[in-house]
């Protein structure tokens, strides 16, 4: 009982906290996180320093629209790579729920876990109340600044859409 009091409390607060929580200004730093990914592993911005950033957020491990998108980004993964991106999926699973995900769809990237959803919130990606992200996704300078958002997101065309605004970018 005292649990269950404690996780509707801390649902409640993580709610009302989240409710001012504005998207990220393009070309102003990107909020620092520090999440474990599906190997447990912590995972922070600024290891990704001097690369392009691909922080796109997602509802749920497994589920119709997250697996799409999941797998258009895998399966561009050599196109992104080669223009010095690295793409990483936050959701407010956990680990090992990553691990499950990653492993039966062959994902090359990580998958950081964000159960405490205060990250997502920092991004503006989680509604009031909600205990699931908004698809938004966040491109990323080598300098740490956000460059690109995108909060309209169609998964079956996402990761070309991500691709073609970095050959924009980066001019290649």
């Amino acid at each position: 009982m005292r649990r269950t009091i404690s996780t509707i409390a801390a649902t409640l607060l993580l709610g009302l906290s989240c409710a001012w929580a504005a998207l990220p200004a393009t070309g102003t730093p990107a909020p620092a996180f520090s999440l474990a990914d599906q190997a447990g592993k912590t995972r922070t911005l600024a290891e990704f320093r001097g690369k392009w950033v691909v922080l796109y957020f997602y509802p749920k491990d497994d589920t119709p629209g997250c697996t799409e998108e999941a797998c258009k980004f895998r399966d561009d993964i050599y196109a992104l790579s080669q223009m010095g991106a690295q793409v990483i999926g936050v959701s407010l699973d956990d680990s090992a729920s990553h691990a499950q995900f990653a492993k039966k769809y062959s994902l090359p990237f990580p998958l950081l876990a964000d159960p405490s959803g205060a990250v997502t919130a920092s991004y503006g990606a989680l509604p009031k109340g909600s205990r699931y992200a908004k698809r938004y996704t966040f491109l990323i300078d080598p300098a740490g600044k956000v460059a690109k958002i995108y909060t309209s997101v169609e998964t079956s065309r996402h990761s070309l859409e991500v691709i073609e605004d970095l050959k924009r970018m980066t001019q290649r």
